[in-house]
């Protein structure tokens, strides 16, 4: 029994259970949100609605295989945005990111005849670029990178519009580049037989490499001394200035980093086979979707893997709502239940005060 009592005093005293422990209340409340407001929309149906959200998704193989290839951009954007709030810095930039990088990486592949490999390692490039931009103007010049982020959001995405409007060559139609499969079958991402595994074929290896750079990105930020100081300068920049740490490098070095992840989420979504890049009037849902994926993550790369399949588990749920609900009410519950997940932080901060509280007063009363 006291090495149960110990197992359990150690777990609750661990900043990992704690982070998982205020997620999944923050997803439980938003889920109970979204319930009422099915209640509210059509009461006959909320049952059956909230029921489909839930478990539509490991319904059959082919459901699983969707949330898997749902989950793979917004893996990398939201590995994008962990890696640099883990720095202190906010990159709200990743749509622009992932626009560019998905663009260029359909490019590589239809113009320049790139098989798959390359044509990522050109999406991570002009990503890691326009991630650059903004380190730059931070690092050198002190200009808040939400600004120059959103800014180059939009520059990303009319810059790419342009290059495929005077590009016939790649095009299918006026608005929508050739498919993949047929200009270059080498840049298409290989199956690997996961497609018959779960009977679809949207699943590729892509997955397996969002899942490979949240575990290389884990291990940059944990076991490295590169890593280390990323860290030292997000937690307080002028000590680890002081310290020695070239503050300025890092930061830059941050914002490349996470706009190469951005960049390759464009890339692995684009060049899957299964989607063709389309002129664009706004900015893709799967760069901004990062933006809560990090937060319910904590910045753990790791749970930003786990982070990025609920997101995308709740998406293919909402899809399974329809006909009985509208397009519009399913985006309105989705975005309910991610916008409470954001609140996982505060519940953290909660949790945390109420355990060392509680091991304060358990002292107290031993004194």
């Amino acid at each position: 029994m006291n090495k149960i009592g110990t197992f359990f005093k150690r777990l609750k005293e661990n900043p990992g259970f704690i982070s998982v422990v205020s997620s999944l209340i923050s997803i439980l409340i938003g889920v109970f949100l979204g319930f009422i407001l099915l209640l509210v929309l059509k009461p006959e149906s909320a049952l059956n609605g909230i029921t489909n959200m839930l478990l539509t998704g490991v319904s059959s193989l082919e459901k699983i295989g969707k949330v898997f290839y749902t989950a793979m951009p917004i893996m990398l954007t939201g590995l994008s945005v962990a890696f640099a709030f883990k720095t202190g810095l906010f990159n709200i930039g990743a749509a622009g990111q992932y626009v560019v990088g998905g663009f260029f990486a359909i490019y590589a592949g239809i113009m320049w005849n790139f098989p798959w490999w390359a044509a990522l390692i050109v999406a991570m490039f002009v990503g890691a670029i326009w991630g650059l931009v903004p380190g730059i103007f931070k690092a050198l010049l002190n200009v808040n990178e939400v600004i120059t982020s959103i800014m180059l959001n939009w520059i990303g995405l009319y810059f790419v519009n342009v290059i495929m409007s005077n590009t016939k060559y790649m095009q299918d139609t006026p608005e929508r580049t050739a498919r993949l499969a047929l200009k270059n079958p080498s840049a298409v991402l290989p199956k690997l037989g996961l497609d018959k595994l779960f009977n679809s074929n949207l699943v590729s290896i892509g997955v397996i490499i969002a899942i490979l750079f949240a575990v290389i990105i884990y291990i940059i930020l944990n076991k490295t001394t590169f890593g280390y100081e990323l860290k030292a300068c997000g937690h307080n920049k002028n000590a680890s200035k002081y310290a020695g740490i070239n503050d300025n490098r890092n930061i830059i070095l941050s914002m490349v980093i996470a706009g190469a992840l951005a960049g390759l989420g464009g890339g692995l979504y684009y060049l899957n086979g299964g989607a063709q890049f389309t002129l664009g009037k706004t900015l893709p849902g799967a760069g901004f979707n990062g933006i809560p994926v990090a937060l319910l993550a904590s910045s753990n790369p790791i749970g930003v893997i786990f982070a990025a399949l609920f997101v995308s588990y709740i998406q293919v749920g909402g899809e399974a709502m329809q006909p009985e609900y509208a397009p519009e009410a399913i985006t309105i519950i989705i975005s309910i239940i991610l916008y409470l997940s954001a609140f996982s932080l505060l519940f953290k901060n909660i949790i945390a005060k109420y355990l060392k509280k509680r091991k304060t007063n358990k002292e107290e009363e031993k004194v």
